[in-house]
């Protein structure tokens, strides 16, 4: 005979269940994020919604909600690429959620001269792409945009924009990145506050990576509000979706 199922209490276990399974999924494999800031133009826009691994350096505290302070350090932590798009928390409170790109390892000599990156003394190689128009972080406006190479053999290239190369992180003093910690700068390079601001990002802790951006699943330009369902399929940046976070 079947057993009768149904009820509150199964109901119950069901969303236990869910939710448990949400969570693990949440805290050793994919989180969703969504971007609200411009900081990170070209590469990723306000309004794109993207999965972030949480394998890829490992686990810290900040893997899990709400980082509970049950462990310090890292297990099976593995340092980033130099390039990699990364999230992590912010040093100064520990809670805030921040995405740049991480630009200079443990070790490295990280420098700004003239708006032209240098890692350990030598120069990125920055190739002029065009003209790029700004939208939806304030106003409009038309800036330079450049596709930006990491020296040495197999340096990873991405994009970047700058407004122009006189601006106030255009010109910084040499970092030496600490042991244990990661240098990291937003591809919008005059419009993201980054390691370069020493008293509000500094340095991060490796300890404080939450996980490495892999692709975009969903993204909207915001021309539509939730209420207006007509404009829904007009708002949707259909030629984001599901593509890779470079």
């Amino acid at each position: 005979m079947a057993k009768k199922t149904g009820g509150w209490g199964e109901s119950i276990k069901t969303v236990l269940y869910a939710g448990l399974i949400a969570i693990g999924v949440r805290t050793i494999a994919f989180e969703p994020f969504n971007i609200p800031s411009g900081s990170m133009i070209p590469t990723l826009l306000v309004g794109d919604y993207l999965f972030v691994s949480k394998y890829s350096y490992g686990y810290s505290r900040h893997s899990m909600p709400f980082s509970p302070n049950l462990f310090s350090g890292r297990i099976f932590g593995r340092l980033p690429n130099r390039g990699d798009v990364a999230v992590f928390k912010l040093p100064r409170d520990n809670s805030t959620d921040y995405i740049k790109r991480i630009v200079g390892l443990p070790g490295d000599r990280i420098q700004v001269v003239g708006g032209i990156l240098r890692v350990n003394g030598v120069p990125v190689t920055r190739e002029a792409l065009g003209p790029y128009i700004v939208e939806g972080d304030g106003p409009r406006m038309t800036v330079r945009w450049y596709r930006e190479t990491f020296p040495g053999p197999g340096g990873i290239s991405h994009q970047i924009v700058e407004t122009s190369d006189d601006m106030p992180f255009d010109n910084t003093p040499e970092f030496i990145v600490p042991a244990g910690h990661v240098f990291a700068m937003g591809d919008n390079r005059d419009n993201s506050l980054d390691s370069r601001a020493t008293s509000a990002v500094g340095f991060v802790p490796i300890e404080n990576l939450v996980g490495r951006a892999e692709f975009i699943w969903f993204s909207v330009d915001g021309s539509a509000a939730w209420w207006e369902v007509w404009g829904w399929p007009f708002a949707i940046r259909w030629g984001r979706l599901f593509t890779p976070v470079r």
